[in-house]
């Protein structure tokens, strides 16, 4: 069993000074004893909750073998890409149901890949090598046609490389994700859903609608990015996007055997858009205001909540987006198969210290914000405070 890496205090992976911003900043509010010592109590106190779970954390991370931490994972990203050409010699039958079936395959396949795949790998998830990580980022993110996170107005780096089949640089997606979403989880107008906002949107349309148009608007949402940058990188970005789309639509025609551009192109918004759903885990749930954000236990326990277990979603998804949210958020370099493994200590911990571990149905919280679309998503969400405990 090789070493598994180590966990800092505040929940990430021991990888330097990038791995996540570390919340220290002191509250001006009196809590405690009213005193400035009893606010600073309190911190510590929170604090070490965190450390405390972290070590619980860490005893089940290297007690795992390998085949835990990252191979399960693994094995579901390497069957996704081993079944795309049975999905394409499926595309080929003149039945129905097999014809039904490929269009089946390949939707799931993408979407492991280009979700789970990328998710995973945008957080040094498969695999325990620094070098290996950052390939891997490069490969699923970069290669890949779904969206990033949009939930930070954060600019890519005029540095980035792009690959064979990009739409994204590997950095700018990490950037977006890991150093807003994740340090930034439930922070108006940081880490919070605002850039998602689309107030003209009739709430039904947004919700159902507008998820399809993700395969249109990702190329396009690529080349927004390229702002800032030289002609040449714009340039190259343009082909690779290009050269990306275009090899499953010239794999459509000639392997497939589609006659038309228009049914190979149809073929392909059908395949991508398959899981396009409407993303609400944090939606509705506690929000913070950047000048008086609380310590990170506190921030994550009170803004995110887990989904019931779904094996198609556990599968495409992968748990850490699904049924482990919560201890995503808290540990986010923890393997879907691993942030499974380690909910029954996280969720103990967290109830034995009378700390919320939010659970809801999805659609539960789908039709919360469907009642509420107004409130939440057209008007500024309210501000949530944590008097007395922070």
């Amino acid at each position: 069993m090789s070493s598994a890496p180590e966990i800092g205090r505040d929940g990430q992976w021991d990888r330097g000074p990038d791995a996540g911003e570390k919340e220290t900043r002191l509250q001006g509010k009196r809590h405690g004893n009213g005193t400035v010592e009893g606010v600073q109590k309190a911190e510590e106190d929170r604090e070490s909750l965190m450390m405390e779970l972290t070590r619980l954390v860490q005893k089940v991370v290297k007690e795992s073998s390998w085949w835990e931490r990252q191979g399960i994972d693994c094995a579901i990203l390497a069957s996704a890409f081993l079944s795309l050409p049975a999905a394409f010699l499926l595309l080929r039958s003149s039945e129905f149901l097999l014809f039904v079936l490929g269009i089946l395959v390949m939707g799931v396949a993408h979407a492991i890949i280009t979700i789970k795949g990328t998710h995973l790998a945008s957080h040094g998830s498969l695999s325990e090598s620094q070098a290996w990580g950052e390939f891997w980022a490069v490969f699923f993110i970069e290669v890949r046609d779904s969206p990033p996170d949009l939930s930070s107005s954060s600019e890519p780096h005029k540095d980035d490389t792009e690959s064979v089949c990009g739409s994204f640089t590997a950095r700018a997606g990490v950037t977006a994700h890991i150093k807003m979403h994740h340090a930034h989880t439930n922070i108006l107008g940081l880490g919070d859903s605002s850039t998602w906002r689309v107030p003209f949107l009739p709430r039904s349309v947004y919700l159902f609608l507008a998820p399809l148009t993700v395969p249109i608007i990702t190329p396009l949402v690529a080349l927004s990015q390229l702002k800032g940058h030289t002609v040449f990188q714009k340039v190259r970005t343009v082909l690779m996007v290009s050269l990306g789309l275009y090899s499953q639509y010239w794999l459509l025609i000639h392997v497939s055997g589609f006659q038309s551009p228009a049914s190979a192109l149809l073929c392909m918004l059908i395949c991508r858009a398959m899981f396009s759903l409407p993303y609400i885990h944090h939606i509705g749930l506690p929000m913070f205001s950047p000048t008086r954000r609380p310590k990170r236990i506190l921030q994550m326990t009170h803004g995110v909540l887990n989904l019931p277990r779904n094996p198609v979603l556990d599968w495409i998804f992968g748990h850490s987006l699904i049924n482990c949210h919560v201890e995503h958020h808290l540990f986010p370099f923890l393997s879907d198969n691993m942030c499974l493994k380690v909910k029954p200590v996280v969720s103990k911990y967290l109830k034995e210290k009378k700390l919320p571990y939010q659970e809801d149905s999805y659609l539960s919280r789908l039709r919360l914000f469907f009642h509420k679309y107004q409130e939440l998503m057209v008007f500024a969400p309210a501000i949530t405070e944590l008097v007395g405990v922070q």
